[in-house]
């Protein structure tokens, strides 16, 4: 049997952990040891953690920070790192006749993953860059939050009445343009890496269409890329609870050409998107 490996690949907060959960329950192996759930992810970050672990450490050795929220590349990889992913890689291929990952990561790395993996398949997951930047800012700012809403009853008071409408702002204007421009450069690697693949090598798929249209999907992975799955309903695991509203946030962009670069962007991965 030909090996299979699938590429799970999205920008952070894009739903890459809820579609990998979905794969996972359809019987892809995706990790011996994942990420458990934690804040921001309560249902699990669905990571594996070597690569993970793999992606941060090349990250802090070219002095890029190892959230990955960055619009900087590695330059160079070394040697070591190239030979310490062919590991994890060889291992994996070893062990599975069908496997794949998932980390956001990836999408800075994508160049040497086709050079290490030339037959791989690849999972786009695309969302809007609205909703993104929201998730982004509404996760992070519950961290400023939460250091206050530890403190005593008089101060978390004065958080709340006082301090806390300020404070936000404030954040917005720090970083949202950070996140809109990390977005983009995220989806410019992904669109420069596809366009560079055989058309059937790849899909791009969000975690909407997967609500109505996961048997699509299913069908897909199954007959076009021949992975042994056993269909399971998306819809079982998906949690609209957990989708939190979007944060008008286009007010604290100053460079409104970054917006028009996005809803360009979008629209060109867009035309990739899986239809009938």
């Amino acid at each position: 049997m030909q090996k299979r490996v699938l590429i799970i690949t999205g920008m952070h907060r894009s739903g890459t952990s809820l579609i990998t959960q979905w794969l996972s329950k359809c019987g892809l192996q995706t990790g011996e040891k994942l990420v458990p759930g934690g804040y921001g992810n309560v249902e699990g970050h669905f990571e594996d953690i070597e690569f993970l672990k793999m992606h941060e450490e090349i990250l802090a050795g070219h002095n890029l920070p190892t959230t990955g929220l960055t619009v900087e590349h590695v330059a160079q990889f070394t040697l070591y790192e190239k030979e310490k992913l062919k590991s994890i890689i060889k291992v994996k291929q070893q062990l599975y006749d069908q496997w794949g990952w998932k980390d956001p990561r990836t999408c800075l790395f994508l160049d040497v993953y086709k050079e290490l993996l030339p037959d791989a398949c690849y999972l786009v997951i695309l969302r809007d860059y609205q909703s993104v930047v929201s998730s982004l800012l509404r996760r992070e700012f519950k961290w400023v939050e939460n250091r206050y809403m530890a403190r005593k009853y008089f101060s978390r008071l004065v958080w709340m009445k006082f301090r806390r409408s300020r404070r936000m702002v404030q954040f917005y204007n720090e970083y949202a343009t950070e996140y809109l421009k990390v977005w983009i450069a995220y989806n410019q690697d992904i669109l420069k890496c596809i366009e560079t693949l055989p058309r059937d090598a790849f899909v791009v798929v969000n975690y909407s269409m997967l609500k109505d249209e996961d048997e699509q999907v299913f069908e897909y992975l199954k007959d076009k890329w021949n992975l042994a799955l056993k269909y399971s309903r998306f819809k079982d695991i998906f949690k609209e609870n957990l989708i939190g509203p979007d944060v008008a946030f286009e007010q604290y962009i100053n460079d409104k050409t970054l917006i028009t670069q996005a809803i360009k962007l979008q629209a060109q991965l867009k035309e990739y998107m899986l239809t009938d």
